[in-house]
């Protein structure tokens, strides 16, 4: 499927409200790249487009709104090779401009690919790109907090450095869901200051304000702050 034709159909299911709303979302894009496509067209047109062909449109980068770099991320995680999914994956990361093209697109065909994918995200998080090292730190809280889970991956959050407001809040909400699923690994992290003040804030703000902490915990990181 070729990029005039998508664009088309980008246009053709544009929602003037949805995009007066989300282009309020993601303030660091110029709004008028936001087409405004509600991300379940986005998915089904997506879907059209693996079917169709997607070689052209994935190469024609930079794409002009933000609602083709969507619709490129979901394409790139339907591709079921995890070795052709890496490579288009690496591809896109330096053209991802903005935290939702970053966090909504899926990537289940990496669970059996962990060891590969680890030696990849440790290059991708010490990246100076904001969204590249956003993506590896959503890689490792969503495939290693579980049985996964290694006391050297939040170290390896821990030792970002960056100042950007996307990143600090990518390692806020990776040390929140840590504490919900790595309750004793991570506490020392908030109990001994190791993140710097703002992160340290907002991470146990994101924590108070999950179901998934206890009460009890939640009461204890209130005296943390």
């Amino acid at each position: 499927m070729k990029t005039e034709e998508i664009r088309q159909k980008l246009f053709e299911n544009r929602d003037e409200k949805y995009q007066s709303f989300h282009s309020k979302l993601i303030p660091n894009i110029p709004s008028e790249t936001v087409i405004g496509v509600r991300t379940p067209v986005l998915r089904k047109l997506a879907k059209e487009a693996y079917l169709d062909g997607y070689d052209e449109f994935l190469a024609d980068l930079p794409h002009k709104y933000y609602d083709e770099n969507q619709l490129h991320f979901f394409i790139v995680g339907m591709i079921k090779d995890y070795d052709a999914c890496i490579k288009r994956v690496e591809e896109f990361l330096p053209y991802v401009d903005n935290w939702a093209v970053c966090d909504q697109a899926g990537f289940k065909q990496f669970g059996p690919h962990k060891a590969e994918l680890l030696e990849k995200i440790r290059l991708w998080i010490t990246s100076e790109h904001t969204y590249t090292i956003r993506f590896a730190v959503n890689m490792l809280m969503k495939f290693y907090l579980d049985d996964d889970f290694d006391e050297e991956y939040p170290k390896m959050v821990s030792a970002v450095k960056n100042d950007d407001y996307y990143v600090k809040m990518v390692v806020a909400w990776y040390f929140a869901t840590a504490l919900a699923k790595q309750y004793d690994s991570i506490i020392p992290y908030i109990e001994e200051h190791r993140l710097e003040e703002w992160t340290h804030r907002k991470t146990i703000q994101k924590a108070i304000e999950s179901y998934r902490i206890t009460n009890e915990q939640k009461a204890y990181l209130r005296t943390l702050k």
